[in-house]
């Protein structure tokens, strides 16, 4: 009984979301309500704490607060770099390269999906490459509903990793766990996959079976990203796996398909090196600050920190933190390139942008830290525990859950994150390993997330046909799970 109330918040949001249609935030609001009032009854919020309850609601105020700044400092200057390259037709002429390399469809699909699509969706994340992706893939003459399912299949292994690394970096708050050992777990679980997600997408592209050409082009390609996108987490962390995998593998693949692929009369890429500009010098400074130990330890060191009586506190170090990496990266290619005129737009459209995501994220985290504080969480662990060691199997899938029902990976890993670190103390799991369970979970849920597949259908004019891209997509994505939770369990046994 206390585990079903323990989770009355979390269904509460997950029905608010998925069967109610509300927003985020309004449905985070209500879930909020639902844990307060069940905090102070049944539960005992401040019992713990130094003074009572009127403490104990505001540190987990101030944690909630704490948390969302430092969040919003990453999805604001990577929302501004994305209109910064769209408002200078950047992105256009990104994409519009890669789809001119070759005439071969499923070529066409390795370099606008799977290479296009990473790329996005490490430097922007939120969507974008499935919006970006799936209307170059129709213009290129693939069916509506096929393009909308080869963006998703395309840019899932990278979920992770949005927006130079959000959903995984908000792990990092609510956990403190190394964000470097998250990252790097993974993305050598993605790796271990996400070929599946390539060659199926291929198997989508064109009529007739999968080649012995086209399967080793995509393991090709598997490995151009992944062995880059491993490399990047475990020397970096949660940053670069994806935007910078997806650069330098890109540019590998590209390399490799110029001098080998078959011949056709497509046209080569050029002029890109300004188009580039932002990635490239993010990409820098993100080595730099994290390898050069000197200046590692210097702009590490200058932290901010605070704490409250009852172990609540926060750290936040300005000049090392991704956001404003993301920032110097910006103004100073623009600046090199010049298009400086251009950021005070890019960075006025981001943050109007940026009210609704603020609301959701702070709504979702006060609920989070409240379930935490009040002993919900540990309710819902000792439930889990009740699977016993099957629970590894079961994990990833609460991932999936909560991107289906919330759209958004960053979403799902605020709502499960510490439950699933919570059941790992109660079983005696390793807490980065269902740290990472949870993370490559809420990424695979991508594929199958309604809000994800509504907005991809929209861009190609498949309004009130969403259920054929679903149906294509929810094979691979549950299949994809399973393996994870196989793969977690051989890690976890």
């Amino acid at each position: 009984m206390t585990a079903a109330l323990a989770a009355l918040p979390i269904a509460v949001v997950l029905a608010g979301i998925g069967a109610l249609r509300l927003s985020a935030a309004r449905a985070g609001g209500i879930g909020l309500a639902v844990a307060a009032v069940l905090a102070l009854t049944i539960f005992d919020l401040g019992a713990a704490a130094p003074g009572g309850r009127g403490p104990a609601a505001g540190g987990t105020l101030a944690e909630a607060l704490h948390a969302t700044g430092v969040i919003l400092w990453v999805i604001l200057p990577a929302l501004a770099l994305h209109e910064f390259q769209q408002a200078t037709g950047a992105v256009g002429r990104i994409r519009d390269a890669l789809g001119g390399l070759t005439t071969d469809r499923r070529m066409q699909v390795i370099l606008i999906a799977w290479f296009f699509g990473l790329f996005i969706e490490g430097a922007a994340g939120f969507g974008t490459p499935v919006a970006l992706a799936a209307p170059l893939l129709a213009g290129l003459g693939f069916a509506p509903a096929r393009a909308v399912v080869l963006a998703l299949l395309g840019h899932a292994a990278g979920v992770s990793f949005g927006a130079v690394g959000t959903p995984t970096l908000t792990q990092v708050a609510l956990s403190g766990l190394s964000g470097r050992e998250i990252a790097l777990t993974v993305t050598l679980m993605h790796a271990a996959l996400g070929p599946f997600l390539l060659l199926v997408a291929l198997w989508f592209a064109a009529p007739g079976p999968l080649r012995l050409r086209d399967i080793g082009w995509a393991l090709v390609a598997a490995l151009c990203f992944f062995i880059p996108s491993v490399a990047l987490a475990g020397l970096i962390g949660p940053e670069l796996p994806s935007l910078g995998g997806a650069l330098i593998g890109g540019a590998a693949f590209v390399a490799l398909l110029v001098r080998f692929g078959p011949r056709t009369e497509a046209r080569r890429p050029e002029g890109l090196a300004a188009d580039l500009a932002p990635y490239l010098a993010i990409l820098a400074l993100v080595l730099l600050t994290r390898l050069v130990g000197p200046l590692q330890e210097a702009l590490s060191g200058l932290a901010l920190a605070w704490e409250l009586p009852g172990g609540f506190s926060g750290a936040f170090a300005p000049l090392y933190h991704p956001g404003t990496l993301l920032f110097a990266g910006l103004i100073g290619a623009a600046l090199a390139t010049g298009r400086a005129r251009a950021v005070p737009g890019a960075v006025t459209a981001a943050a109007a942008r940026l009210g609704a995501v603020a609301l959701a994220l702070l709504a979702m985290l006060l609920l989070s830290r409240l379930m935490v504080h009040a002993g919900m969480i540990a309710a819902l662990a000792d439930a889990a525990a009740e699977a016993g060691r099957y629970w590894p199997l079961v994990a990833p899938f609460l991932g999936v859950l909560g991107t289906f029902v919330t759209g958004s990976a960053t979403a799902s890993n605020i709502l499960f994150t510490e439950l699933q670190l919570s059941a790992a103390e109660t079983l005696g799991l390793a807490p980065v390993t269902m740290a990472a369970a949870q993370g490559a979970g809420s990424a695979i849920g991508n594929v199958v997330a309604p809000h994800n597949i509504i907005a991809g259908a929209a861009t190609v004019g498949l309004v009130g046909r969403e259920g054929t891209v679903l149906a294509r997509t929810l094979a691979p994505g549950l299949l994809y799970a399973a393996a994870l939770g196989g793969i977690v369990y051989v890690l976890a046994s």
